[in-house]
């Protein structure tokens, strides 16, 4: 088999400052975004990594799910999702999401000033790093399944790898009912996975950012011997080395980071599945409205992308 290297850092420009000067950059909070809850997994990480960092995350609860929507869609609501962020003045974006991950991340690089951090590349250098036989399995969304984005990102980096994708659409509900040690829960995932299974998998990669709370019961269906890769883990830990490198981190803060978050729906429910997310309970999260993002003749989509398959 052909030698497999890591994958390159391709995903960021040096940050550069912003028009804003009355707080110092690294001083500045964090922007985490998703069209839910599942975004927070990365959230819980990401604040036990770097625990006296400010993190403020914005849940799109009223137009979720993205997975199902067109890549052009995926691009306009992240647009809009990262510029009431930038409102905040974060000094970085993650798009805690596989689904913007895979259709938005490069026009949200291009059309914004700050580092903008995505699930994928974190995500397949973390199972690269783990397989012993090269061939993985990715459970994602069906927009992420549609996009290609982790068979591409795997294969540029080791192109004898095998690499097969399964859409889990009806997990995602049965995480935000609650349902993640469900007999309805194992049995779906059971149908799910019998494919990869079969595929001799020796890597799952969870490329949604829902999915780490089904780990006990995706462990159950698939045994032990095949590793699962966390993307919200592997995000946390990628941002936070990010952010350390370019000295965007706030050393010099004595009291433990806080969290804010926004839904733009109903905060009743997002409230009480934080909690579970989150391991802990945070403020009630504050219900908003989104501006039309402007100038949306500007959305583009990446080149590669000639909408759904």
């Amino acid at each position: 088999m052909a030698a497999c290297q890591t994958v390159t850092d391709d995903c960021h420009k040096k940050p550069v400052s912003m028009e804003i000067t009355d707080m110092p950059q690294e001083e500045r909070p964090i922007g985490i975004f998703d069209s839910g809850v599942g975004g927070l997994s990365v959230v819980r990480a990401l604040h036990l990594l770097v625990p006296r960092e400010d993190i403020i995350y914005l849940g799109d609860t009223a137009r979720l799910p993205y997975g199902t929507k067109s890549p052009k869609t995926v691009v306009r609501f992240s647009c809009e999702d990262a510029e009431f962020l930038l409102r905040h003045r974060v000094k970085a974006l993650i798009a805690a999401c596989g689904t913007v991950s895979a259709w938005a991340l490069e026009a949200l690089q291009n059309r914004f000033e700050v580092p903008v951090i995505g699930v994928i590349e974190p995500g397949v250098q973390a199972a690269l790093k783990t397989t012993r036989n090269h061939r993985f399995g990715v459970m994602a969304t069906n927009a992420t399944v549609r996009s290609m984005a982790y068979p591409r990102a795997i294969h540029r980096a080791c192109e004898a790898a095998k690499v097969f994708t399964c859409a889990c659409p009806l997990l995602i509900p049965l995480v935000e009912a609650g349902w993640t040690n469900h007999r309805v829960t194992r049995m779906v995932l059971r149908e799910y996975l019998a494919p990869l299974r079969r595929q001799r998998i020796d890597t799952l990669i969870l490329a949604c950012t829902h999915f780490p709370l089904l780990t006990a019961a995706i462990h159950e269906v698939v045994n032990h011997r095949v590793a699962l890769v966390d993307c919200a883990e592997a995000c946390a830990r990628y941002s936070s080395e990010y952010l350390g490198k370019w000295q965007l981190l706030c050393r010099k803060r004595r009291r433990p980071g806080m969290i804010q978050a926004f839904v733009t729906d109903e905060s009743d429910r997002f409230n009480e599945l934080a909690a579970q997310f989150l391991g802990k309970s945070i403020a009630p999260a504050m219900q908003v409205d989104l501006p039309a993002s402007p100038g949306r003749r500007g959305l583009k989509l990446p080149a590669w992308v000639s909408g759904p398959r």
